[in-house]
């Protein structure tokens, strides 16, 4: 496989070129991405072209109608699931908040659902809320020194009465990467359904979901290099199973079940700029075009091995420093490039003297709070968290690293 071309990356990305950003290496892409330049064209086009309602006969309304199917169709594809398994909607949480009302509705008294205190609490939080039914909710642990998730534990937890079992491809604050279809193929045995929270996996490359098994499969555009949208796959035999949450005449559309408000036209069409990025770093690179989940494999394996070369210099800097915690595993083929470090001040006061040095970071709980309580982090004194992807240079690693030696 070729390396990465870094320089056509930036190119796709207009904030590379914004003269007000010159200067600033960016390192919260875990709470959102750069919108790559084909979800921009699309966007506006939609915006000035297509802004009428879509599905009706007269020209506007047809092509706006068919990117937003478009839009459907390839992104489907990349993922390696039929084009009506997956929905949009306003984010991922609400899409989250949606998926647990049906499962309020479906399960019974007595029925047991898992989840992990590794989760951001979008993942988490809804599910709990299921204990109000009389649900039981079982807790799958972390490692309190490694933040490790360990299948074992879960074996321990599924019994005949669990209907579901909720984890993240990896955490936004952990950011060790779970094995999914390990996981996945150890709740099925045991009867029950996989709800996995890829937010932030998903950012370093589009997994392909019909291979790794899970049942429903949740992102974020808005970290994807797209608009503001929640993104959900939801497998045929669950989703029909489920109670429709949507008006009742949309009941027989899968894609329209767990979407009970009306869809934001122009941000679902504009996704399919992410599918074109997607398909023009695989031209560029001489990848494969015989379908869109290979090309889509192959620009997920470019992302990784530029991403890991950068992030394993990042973790042998921070990993030995007195009154630094780093959070998760120092081996960068083991995680995503999300680096949470636990200081002896708050986190908010070092993003904020990084920021000085031209370092754009974040410092808080990031929405993780039961995961840093059960590694023993306070919450109220948060993590620094330093996130980046593909399109990060060397050059802004190097910025990353002195600015790190000014400030810890």
């Amino acid at each position: 496989m070729s390396n990465l071309d870094i320089d056509f990356v930036r190119t796709q990305f207009p904030a590379f070129a914004e003269p007000s950003l010159s200067g600033q290496a960016f390192f919260e892409n875990a709470g959102g991405s750069y919108t790559c330049k084909p979800v921009i064209d699309r966007l506006f086009r939609f915006y000035t072209q297509r802004k009428v309602q879509p599905y009706s006969a007269y020209e506007a309304s047809r092509l706006g109608g068919e990117e937003m199917d478009e839009a459907r169709q390839r992104l489907a594809a990349v993922l390696g699931v039929d084009t009506d398994e997956l929905s949009f909607g306003p984010s991922t949480t609400q899409n989250t908040y949606v998926l647990a009302q049906a499962f309020r509705q479906w399960m019974q008294a007595g029925d047991a659902i898992i989840v992990t205190n590794q989760d951001h609490e979008a993942n988490s939080g809804p599910w709990r809320r299921l204990a109000e039914e009389g649900v039981e909710v079982r807790e799958w642990k972390i490692d309190p020194e490694t933040g490790s998730l360990n299948p074992r534990d879960l074996e321990n937890l599924l019994d005949e009465r669990v209907r579901l079992v909720c984890f993240p491809h990896c955490s936004n604050v952990v950011g060790e990467i779970n094995p999914v279809t390990e996981i996945t193929a150890i709740a099925h045995a045991a009867g029950a359904f996989v709800c996995v929270d890829g937010v932030s996996y998903a950012p370093h490359g589009f997994p392909n979901v019909g291979e790794l098994g899970p049942d429903i499969y949740l992102f974020s555009a808005y970290k994807t290099y797209g608009p503001h949208q929640g993104c959900m796959v939801i497998r045929r035999a669950l989703g029909n199973l489920l109670p429709n949450q949507a008006h009742y005449f949309n009941g027989d559309i899968l894609y329209k079940r767990f979407t009970p408000a009306g869809p934001d036209h122009a941000q679902i069409a504009a996704s399919a700029g992410m599918v074109d990025y997607v398909d023009l770093l695989c031209d560029h690179h001489n990848g494969p075009k015989d379908s869109a989940a290979g090309s889509g494999a192959f620009v997920h394996d470019l992302m990784r091995e530029h991403e890991i070369s950068l992030l394993q210099p990042v973790l042998d800097a921070v990993k030995n420093r007195n009154a630094v915690r780093l959070i998760g595993p120092s081996d960068a083929g083991r995680r995503a490039p999300t680096v949470a470090l636990a200081l002896n001040r708050k986190a908010e006061v070092v993003a904020a003297e990084l920021a000085g040095h031209g370092i754009m970071a974040g410092g808080g709980d990031f929405y993780a709070v039961r995961p840093l309580q059960a590694m023993s982090v306070d919450p109220d004194q948060g993590v620094l968290r330093l996130s980046f992807t593909h399109y990060t240079s060397r050059q802004e690693i190097d910025q990353l690293l002195e600015a790190l030696d000014s400030v810890l």
